[in-house]
């Protein structure tokens, strides 16, 4: 059941995206049980949990002075806005950063400084190849989490090298196809032999984010990265992963203008490549950034725009195993959510 100023709707994209603007919510984090610490992206280090509503996902960020508030009611998580109910839902678990995925973060740094990102400036930690198989193998062995493993996905920093980072990827994905009949998902830095490479390994779905596709301002937030080479590596990585299994994070509240997202959208499209629109979190550790958590309006307005174009050219979000597009906790995924 979800609820708008107090009356009962089945508006629930309209719910969601205006829970991701908000960005997270004041809640006693005791009520909560497991709660996922991002490793990567723009919300690295930041505490979340997952909400399951009217069947959508949402993670929210734990808020403490939000306008909203949440709280336990016996097993329902109810969310208010100044008192007025706004949605009630079920806690959902993360096996390890999201429900139903290992979705691993590999190396916790990175060489790299893209503006909007506090990965380098946190200093994680790298995983090894035994790491990663031991987290797997603890979820297997919980009876809590086994049956709600469906996917492993695999994300990372760059420790040293583009290319030693894809060529570990790749002997950690070849050592989990092995052990493992799970679908696998990747998400790096691309290189030139990365898609072949990670392909042969065993990987079933593959990421390279563009972040933004102006590209005044990729140049500002991603110095030392070429966006020419990631839009010529998703063009590659569809010719050999396939339609529909190739996907790509545009950024949304970085600056750019819905002209930049839209047109941007179409061109990944037109190729193969799916989408994430994803909203900047205003990190602490990068205050200095100059970026604005897009509104619902602008969220909603942008993913039924990308639902139209993926229905144009014959794409489907929905069939995702792995990584963002299956877990939808972070965005309003097209065929998912709108």
């Amino acid at each position: 059941m979800i609820y708008m100023n107090g009356e009962e709707t089945d508006r629930s994209a309209e719910v969601k995206a205006f829970l991701i603007a908000e960005g997270g919510v004041d809640i006693d984090e005791r009520v909560l049980g497991r709660i996922t610490t991002p490793a990567s992206g723009p919300g690295a280090g930041l505490k979340s949990f997952f909400l399951r509503f009217n069947g959508h996902r949402v993670r929210l960020g734990i808020k403490h002075g939000s306008r909203l508030k949440a709280s336990l009611e016996g097993d329902h998580v109810v969310i208010r806005d100044q008192d007025k109910e706004i949605v009630r839902g079920y806690l959902e678990d993360a096996i390890a950063h999201c429900p139903a995925q290992a979705y691993i973060t590999v190396s916790e740094v990175c060489i790299y400084d893209c503006q909007y990102c506090p990965v380098p400036i946190l200093g994680g930690s790298v995983k090894s190849q035994s790491d990663v198989e031991m987290a797997i193998s603890r979820i297997l062995a919980d009876p809590n989490l086994a049956g709600k493993l469906k996917a492993i996905a695999l994300t990372s920093g760059v420790e040293t090298s583009a290319q030693h980072e894809v060529e570990r990827i790749a002997a950690i994905v070849h050592a989990l196809r092995e052990k493992y009949d799970l679908p696998i998902g990747v998400a790096v830095y691309p290189t030139p032999d990365s898609t072949k490479l990670l392909k042969a390994a065993g990987a079933d779905e593959i990421k390279y984010n563009v972040e933004t596709m102006d590209r005044q301002l990729f140049e500002t937030m991603c110095p030392g990265l070429s966006l020419d080479f990631v839009l010529g590596a998703l063009k590659d990585a569809v010719a050999v992963f396939g339609r529909n299994k190739v996907f790509s994070n545009i950024l949304v509240g970085l600056g750019e203008d819905d002209f930049s997202i839209i047109s941007g959208m179409e061109e990944l499209i037109k190729m193969g490549v799916i989408p994430i629109l994803r909203a900047v979190v205003e990190h602490p550790l990068r205050a200095e950034t100059r970026m604005r958590r897009p509104n619902a309006e602008r969220l909603l307005r942008l993913a039924r725009k990308e639902r139209e174009l993926l229905d144009e050219h014959g794409l489907r979000a929905d069939i995702a195993k792995t990584m963002c597009a299956s877990c939808t906790g972070c965005d309003l995924i097209p065929h998912r959510d709108v």
